[in-house]
């Protein structure tokens, strides 16, 4: 009966048949509640709120902080800028409505705001490189989600965006900083043998042309180091590197930094 004792006191719940368990010491106390179901489960809560973390992820679905119409502007701090996101796309080109979970997450918007930019250890200023009303295309999981407005807009530092477009089709990009933008090789349609491939058996193509390269990294001092990278140049990079795109015609781009940038071939 101690035994019982010592586990009500531990705040266990018991059935009436456990009335007739023999005497035992602390330490089988002790792991007869750990059991599941004896006792919670310290850890549940924090499996579940990591399992709905990764569903999250997964789905491309980010919940986005309100911020309250009381408030009229946002300033981005230092070299943060604040974007104005675009509409998932809601259909595909031959018109097919798509549902909410297979729509394209949207990774372009509008710069609204500007911070006043960032100042480097030796204390020279950096402005933002870029201009309200710019049409941006960033890393897909950049920045914070905010609503403002009744709008869904995107807090993120300058060098998460990926490059400026001008115009509806990925070819016209222009990369940012030390990123390039490569026309992917068409894929192998058969082997060497002459056996056709399908879809799902061809190769991830990693050979492409540089169709545009950035203005390159600064260093420390604030200064522009251009990019030995050449347009036209033919490129072998890393296989899952950088940000797979679609331009118009349907031919597949990349857009990577340099240095994933393996050989020039010739």
């Amino acid at each position: 009966m101690a035994c019982i004792a010592a586990l009500q006191s531990a705040g266990v719940v018991m059935q009436k048949s456990l009335t007739t368990l023999p005497a035992c010491s602390s330490t089988n106390i002790r792991s007869f509640a750990a059991f599941t179901g004896l006792r919670k489960d310290p850890f549940a809560a924090t499996s579940r709120a990591s399992a709905r973390t990764v569903h999250r992820r997964q789905s491309g679905v980010r919940a986005s902080t309100a911020v309250s119409t009381k408030f009229t502007t946002i300033k981005p701090v230092g070299d943060r800028i604040l974007v104005k996101k675009e509409k998932a796309q809601e259909k595909t080109s031959g018109g097919i409505l798509l549902p909410s979970t297979a729509q394209n997450k949207p990774t372009s918007g509008s710069v609204v705001a500007l911070g006043e930019g960032k100042t480097l250890p030796n204390g020279k200023k950096i402005e933002v490189g870029l201009s309200t009303g710019s049409k941006v295309i960033y890393s897909r999981y950049a920045g914070t989600e905010v609503e403002f407005q009744g709008e869904e807009h995107l807090i993120l530092k300058e060098e998460d965006v990926i490059g400026l477009l001008d115009s509806d089709d990925v070819k016209d990009m222009k990369p940012l900083g030390d990123r390039v933008l490569i026309k992917v090789a068409a894929a192998e349609e058969k082997t060497q043998g002459g056996i056709i491939l399908t879809d799902s058996t061809k190769e991830k193509p990693v050979i492409g042309t540089v169709a545009a390269a950035g203005p390159g990294p600064l260093d420390e001092e604030g200064n522009r180091k251009g990019l030995d990278l050449k347009e036209g140049s033919t490129v072998l990079y890393s296989k899952y590197a950088g940000t797979e795109m679609k331009g118009k015609d349907d031919s597949a781009y990349v857009v990577m930094r340099a240095q994933d940038v393996l050989a020039v071939l010739s």
